[in-house]
C-alpha cells in the first residue's frame, strides 16, 4: 500500500473521530446546558469504548476502501446501514453489560443522529476533494489489450485513487508517437510509465525508457499497477519468471508465528463455541437422517489430500450421482442446512482440521481433489494455490463470491495469487475482519 493511500485513509480516520468526539460533546453541551464534570466522567470512558466498536465496524463495511470513496447511492446506502447497525451495537452494549455503567437513551440517541448526519456530511465533503484533486499520478500507458482497457476504464470511474491516464500509446512499439517519448513526458506532467511485460524486452523500447528514468520517472508493469488498483494479479499478464521471483520468497517468520496463533485460536474457540456446536448437532439429528458430520476429502498443502469436517447441511444422499458444484437455491440443501450455511455455522467442525493441522484459518479455499485435477488442467498457476495451507476464510473468499466455474476458479485465482505474494500476519488478521461483513453478506 502506497504512503499517499495510507494518508488518505488517516485523514478520513481522523475527521470520523473529530466527528464522533464532536456530536458527544455537542450531545452532552445540549442535554446539560453545559458539560458537568460528573456527567463527563461517566460517559467519556464508555463512549469513548463504543466510539472504537463503531470505527471497526467502519472498516469492516468497507468505509475506508479507497475504491468506495465517491458519492453513489453505494456509499449512502453502505454508510446509513452500518449507522443503524453501530447504534443497535452500542445500545446492546451499555443495556447487557454492566461494566459499562451508564444505560443511555436520549445521549445515545443524540449521539446516533449527530454522529450520522456530521459524519456523512464529512465523508461527502472529503470524497469530493479526492475525486475532484489532481492526480497523484499522471500515467502514460503503452500498450493495449483486455487487461489494460479493463484497467483504464475502472480508473477512469475513480478518480480517487489518485491516478489518471494522461497519454496512451494504444499500438504500443508501434505507436507513430513513440519515439517523442520524452516529449510527450514533459507536455502531460507524466511521473508514471506503464508497460507491459514483454515491450520492456524489446531493446529499443528498454533504451528510450530508462533514458527518462533518470529524471525521476517511475516504471512499472502492467501488472504492478493492475495489482495495486484492483488487489488481486492479472494472470494473463503474468510468466513463469514472474512466480519464481515472487512466489518463491521465505515465509518463514510468518509461517513461525502463524502456526502456534491459529492452534491456540482453535482450542479456545471449540471449547467456546462447544455448547452451539451440541445444539446443531441435535438439530440436524432431529430433523433429516444420516450423519451428523459429513466429511469430505479436499486437496491441501502440496496437494496432499485430507478429511475436512462439516455439519452435514445436505440429505445423506446428496452425491449418490457423484461429486458436483454446489450451486444457490441447491434443492439437496435441508431446512436446517439452509441456515447453518447462511450463517456459516456449517463450519464449525473446521477447527478440528486447523487443530490437526490440515487447515488454516486463512488461506485459499480448498477444492476436493476431483476439481482439482480438472482446474489444473483449464486454469493456467491453479497448483500455486497450493503451495500453502488452504483456509477457513481467505481474500479470495471475501473479495469474490461463491464461485462453481472455470471462469469463477479463474477470477479467484487471481487473488489468491494476490494472497500468496503478500501474505502476512497483518493481512491475516484483516482478512479475518473482513470475514465478519461477509457472514452477513454472501451465500454460499
Amino acid at each position: 500500500m502506497s504512503i499517499h493511500v495510507k494518508l488518505k485513509q488517516l485523514i478520513l480516520l481522523f475527521g470520523d473521530i473529530a466527528v464522533l468526539y464532536a456530536s458527544f460533546f455537542l450531545t452532552l453541551t445540549l442535554r446539560y446546558q453545559g458539560i458537568p464534570d460528573v456527567i463527563l466522567e461517566t460517559h467519556f470512558v464508555p463512549f469513548t469504548i463504543i466510539f472504537g466498536i463503531w470505527l471497526l465496524g467502519f472498516y469492516i463495511g468497507g468505509l475506508y476502501d479507497l475504491s468506495f470513496l465517491k458519492n453513489d447511492l453505494a456509499f449512502s446506502r453502505s454508510f446509513t446501514t452500518l449507522v443503524f447497525i453501530n447504534g443497535v451495537i452500542a445500545t446492546i452494549l451499555f443495556y447487557f453489560i454492566p461494566a459499562f455503567v451508564i444505560t443511555p437513551k436520549i445521549n445515545l440517541f443524540i449521539v446516533v443522529l449527530l454522529s450520522g448526519l456530521g459524519g456523512y456530511i464529512w465523508r461527502s465533503f472529503y470524497n469530493n476533494i479526492l475525486s475532484a484533486g489532481g492526480p497523484v499520478n499522471r500515467i502514460l500507458m503503452i500498450g493495449y489489450n483486455k487487461t489494460v482497457e479493463e484497467l483504464a476504464d475502472h480508473i477512469g470511474k475513480n478518480p480517487q485513487l489518485g491516478y489518471e491516464i494522461s497519454f496512451w500509446m494504444k499500438e504500443g512499439l508501434q505507436d507513430k508517437e513513440f519515439d517523442h517519448l520524452a516529449q510527450i513526458i514533459l507536455n502531460s506532467k507524466i511521473n508514471l510509465i506503464v508497460v507491459p511485460a514483454h515491450i520492456k524486452k524489446n531493446s529499443k523500447a528498454a533504451r528510450l525508457i530508462y533514458k527518462n528514468m533518470v529524471s525521476g520517472i517511475e516504471v512499472w508493469d502492467l501488472a504492478a499497477l493492475y495489482e495495486k488498483v484492483f488487489q488481486k494479479l492479472p494472470l494473463a499478464e503474468l510468466e513463469e519468471v514472474w512466480f519464481l521471483e515472487n512466489l518463491s520468497k521465505s515465509h518463514k517468520i510468518y509461517e513461525f508465528f502463524k502456526r502456534p496463533i491459529e492452534f491456540l485460536l482453535a482450542v479456545v474457540f471449540s471449547v467456546v463455541l462447544l455448547p452451539v456446536s451440541i445444539l446443531i448437532s441435535i438439530l440436524i439429528a432431529l430433523t433429516s437422517r444420516g450423519p451428523i458430520i459429513y466429511k469430505q476429502t479436499r486437496s491441501g498443502q502440496n496437494e496432499h489430500d485430507f478429511m475436512i469436517y462439516k455439519f452435514r447441511t445436505m440429505q445423506f444422499d446428496a452425491e449418490k450421482s457423484g461429486p458436483q458444484w454446489a450451486v444457490t437455491k441447491d434443492s439437496r440443501v435441508t431446512t436446517i442446512g439452509k441456515i447453518l450455511r447462511k450463517s456459516h455455522l456449517d463450519e464449525l467442525p473446521q477447527l478440528w482440521n486447523i487443530i490437526r493441522g490440515e487447515l488454516s484459518f486463512v488461506g485459499p479455499r480448498p477444492e476436493r481433489p476431483e476439481f482439482v485435477s480438472q482446474l489444473k488442467k483449464d486454469v493456467p498457476y491453479f497448483e500455486l494455490r497450493l503451495l500453502v495451507r488452504p483456509g477457513i476464510t481467505g481474500w479470495a473468499q471475501i473479495n469474490y463470491k461463491y464461485g462453481a466455474s472455470i471462469e469463477d476458479a479463474y477470477e479467484k485465482l487471481q487473488y489468491d495469487m494476490y494472497y500468496l505474494k503478500n501474505r502476512s500476519l497483518a493481512l491475516d488478521f484483516l482478512i479475518l475482519l473482513r470475514t465478519v461483513k461477509y457472514l452477513f453478506t454472501s451465500h454460499k
